[in-house]
């Protein structure tokens, strides 16, 4: 068995200025940064499909991830994974008093407001609720998050027939911007159509992130199979009607039904 020693040491000798790897050598926090997202979201997929073994290995690979950037830290003297550790653990230590300490939760959402409490403490007091949502979160995720956040604070709807509601609210001023041509506020409006919808999956507990990319996988396979159909044919897709790729689009569904209920 292999240790996060193994793991530390390999890093080091990747990055060794004389016999490292050339791409590791060369590598900077900004250019892994798009790894490191890249990882993080495979593990997502894997636990999305259940895939224990996927799992594993992609965790791996998102643990690597920590190991380089700890590395390259560690290369101009500011801090190494130790450090990291030590950081982690001690953060989850005071932020969970109730149970490494006297403290009492009654509940998970009593809970999640202590937590929000001690980090609002640990930042010398938040100006706004909203403080900590990065900037550099993928869109859907970042909307959920400050969602999130303002809904502690009592700014929410009440269920999520509200937030339906908005969604058609929305739909309705996109359709009032369209005929104007004006491209700022027709991007406006349909920003917050999205917004809207992912308030929609945040009442129905589903990670908005997740559930657009299960559709575009979807929609992949289902593209691929229209056009597979198109070849059968001996046809190119732009020589069928609308009608007709409909038709082949929901032949495409229905197989794609068929071959799940196997």
């Amino acid at each position: 068995m292999k240790s996060i020693e193994d793991l530390i040491e390999l890093m080091a000798r990747l990055r060794d200025p004389e016999n490292g790897c050339p791409w590791d050598q060369e590598q900077t926090f900004a250019t892994i940064a798009p790894y490191t997202i890249e990882e993080a979201y495979e593990v997502a997929d894997s636990i999305h499909h259940n895939d224990m073994e996927g799992l594993k290995s992609e965790l791996g690979d998102l643990l690597f991830q920590v190991v380089f950037h700890a590395r390259m830290a560690e290369e101009q003297g500011a801090f190494n994974f130790s450090d990291v550790v030590t950081g982690i653990v001690d953060k989850m230590e005071r932020r969970h008093p109730h149970v490494f300490g006297d403290a009492v939760v009654g509940s998970v959402d009593e809970q999640s407001e202590e937590w929000e409490k001690i980090k609002s403490a640990e930042k010398g007091g938040a100006a706004s609720a909203l403080d900590g949502v990065t900037l550099a979160l993928p869109s859907l995720v970042r909307a959920e998050k400050l969602q999130r956040r303002a809904s502690r604070v009592g700014f929410d709807w009440p269920d999520i027939s509200g937030a339906i509601d908005k969604c058609h609210e929305e739909l309705d001023e996109i359709k009032e911007a369209l005929p104007s041509g004006d491209a700022a506020a027709i991007e406006s409006e349909i920003g917050d159509m999205l917004f809207a919808v992912v308030n929609v999956a945040r009442f129905a507990a589903v990670d908005a992130e997740m559930a657009l990319a299960d559709c575009n996988r979807r929609f992949t396979r289902r593209f691929q199979s229209v056009e597979a159909q198109a070849v059968d044919a001996g046809k190119k897709l732009e020589e069928f009607s609308l009608q007709e790729l409909d038709s082949m689009w929901e032949e495409a569904k229905r197989r794609e039904r068929a071959d799940d209920s196997m």
